[in-house]
């Protein structure tokens, strides 16, 4: 079924000054997702600037930014081993993966009860997703994001155990490049060595508006809730030199 569209915001996103080289770009608004959609659809995502992402609400167009190209994704051997481990899954346990995301003994937790309750919100929409990460019966790790056409913007990922974030950053790719258009990417934002040794790359913030407006006439994400395959996903690259830290989706005062 297609994302239900919410009323329209009343706030106007576009007058956000976007200064060269300056993250931040406003703030205010509020979280109600004609609000958050109307962002996305402009290059922007929400960041509360107070203790441990408390209000206000900062609008956020990294600048460079984190970007993932499907064909980028690198898959080394090692966790190809690892994906023979795990079982991934789209949209069965939102509510579960955005709480661990949330989870206060988190360092640099900034996710409140009020981006939880505002995403909850757009996932009964149709417009936010997750991908689940098992092991067994047990949820070791996950993602979750917004879809609009060919985005999908990632918003935090978590893992319990080695290599499960990055399982299911494969199992998004999967999903995204199911029907290989050549239109879809995946924003991560601000781009770590976590990041980067799985082919995410830094591009400047007027080449990712670009890109945006190519993906954002690309059609919605049609992968229905259930098991994820990443069979076709990724050919093993080298080993990298070092092993980087796992776990934060972004390099910025918002840590994953």
């Amino acid at each position: 079924m297609p994302p239900i569209e919410p009323p329209p915001t009343g706030w106007d996103l576009a007058s956000a000054r976007m200064t060269p080289g300056d993250d931040l770009v406003a703030l205010g608004a509020d979280l109600e997702p004609g609000t958050l959609l109307a962002a996305y659809r402009q290059g922007l995502f929400p960041m509360g600037l107070g203790d441990r992402g408390a209000d206000p609400i900062g609008w956020w167009s990294p600048d460079p930014r984190g970007v993932l190209i499907p064909a980028d994704l690198h898959v080394s051997r090692s966790l190809k081993r690892s994906l023979r481990d795990f079982t991934l899954t789209w949209d069965t346990a939102f509510a579960q993966v955005v709480a661990h995301c949330a989870d206060p003994s988190r360092r640099g937790r900034w996710i409140t009860p009020h981006i939880e309750e505002s995403y909850g919100r757009l996932h009964d929409l149709g417009w936010a997703h997750s991908l689940e990460v098992w092991r067994g019966p047990e949820l070791v790790g996950g993602l979750y994001g917004v879809a609009v056409g060919g985005l999908f913007a990632g918003e935090s990922m978590f893992h319990r155990v080695p290599d499960a974030s990055k399982a299911a950053l494969v199992g998004l790719v999967a999903v995204v490049a199911a029907d290989a258009d050549p239109r879809r990417i995946v924003d991560v934002q601000w781009q770590t060595d976590h990041l980067a040794s799985l082919g995410v790359r830094k591009i400047s913030r007027s080449d990712y508006l670009d890109r945006l407006a190519t993906a954002l006439v690309a059609p919605e994400l049609a992968h229905p809730p259930g098991p994820v395959l990443t069979d076709a996903v990724g050919a093993a690259s080298p080993e990298p030199a070092e092993n980087p830290t796992e776990g934060s989706a972004g390099t910025s005062p918002r840590k994953r």
